[in-house]
């Protein structure tokens, strides 16, 4: 018959659809968690990590009435208890559900308050996975209005995993300006359009270094190739954030900027990141 062909195809299609939807986890909600934002990076030592708490701080010092959480995704390289000054083994709730800790007002869980500092992570897939579903679904978070998620740096199986665990409100990503990050930046802006994640936008960390001495300012890794990526693309670009050396002097302290010298330039950098992020979102709900 006329036309059969065309529709064995369409209904084989509507077959393999089902059957590779069937293969994928249902996304649930985080119990109590209004909005997920995830900060990524193609690659690692871009600053990724820093900017993840600044901006959870940030959003909170924009507006004091919003509760905000951390969470630490970064199996194998946790940072975020060195940033919060943070140490000690979670405990349990009568559920035995894992109760975060707390520092500035932010409560915080990371797979490094569940290991020894110095303890190498050796695991295979699955065990990772498993860590992933626990931070994800056994932490108490109470009622928090954003839950801000340090990424591991990359397109991998634990990104794939949480975008498809959780509903995220959006992702930002965080690349320097030099060539070879922003080749990476681009691959993790990509991976998350696939997996209809929203992209908030860039934010260009490590933009230009100041001379405390001279003033002289220097593009030690090169200008504005963030903010073009995010033209080129078509995402927002959501601001600079300097290299300067009172950002890591801070950060090795577990005393991040926008907390220890919020009327630093570089501490109105990270709030001026939260904003746009704010506006991203708003944005994307009218």
């Amino acid at each position: 018959m006329p036309g059969q062909g065309s529709m064995d195809n369409k209904g084989l299609q509507e077959r393999q659809k089902q059957q590779m939807a069937r293969g994928l986890p249902k996304q649930k909600p985080i119990t109590g968690v209004k909005r997920v934002i995830v900060v990524a990076s193609g690659k690692g030592g871009v600053g990724k990590s820093t900017t993840a708490v600044n901006l959870a701080l940030g959003l909170m010092a924009i507006d004091q009435s919003k509760s905000v959480g951390l969470l630490d995704a970064d199996v194998y390289g946790p940072s975020i208890p060195k940033l919060m000054n943070l140490k000690g083994n979670p405990e349990l709730s009568d559920d035995n559900r894992m109760i975060p800790l707390i520092n500035y007002g932010v409560p915080c869980m990371s797979m490094g308050f569940l290991v020894e500092d110095t303890s190498p992570i050796v695991w295979r897939g699955l065990m990772v996975m498993s860590a992933i579903e626990r931070l994800l679904r056994q932490v108490e978070w109470g009622s928090l209005d954003y839950l801000v998620v340090d990424m591991p740096p990359g397109t991998g199986d634990v990104q794939l995993s949480i975008t498809q665990n959780i509903p995220i409100a959006g992702a930002v990503i965080v690349s320097t300006p030099q060539d070879v990050a922003l080749l990476d930046a681009r691959r993790g802006a990509e991976m998350f359009r696939k997996v209809n994640v929203p992209v908030l936008g860039l934010v260009q960390n490590m933009s230009v270094f100041q001379c405390p001495n001279c003033h002289h300012q220097t593009h030690i890794f090169g200008s504005n190739g963030a903010k073009q990526l995010a033209e080129s693309i078509g995402v927002k670009f959501l601001g600079d954030i300097p290299l300067h050396l009172s950002i890591r002097e801070m950060s090795d302290k577990g005393q991040p900027i926008v907390i220890s010298s919020p009327d630093s330039p570089e501490a109105e950098a990270y709030r001026k990141v939260a904003s746009a992020v704010i506006q991203s979102l708003q944005e994307l709900n009218t």
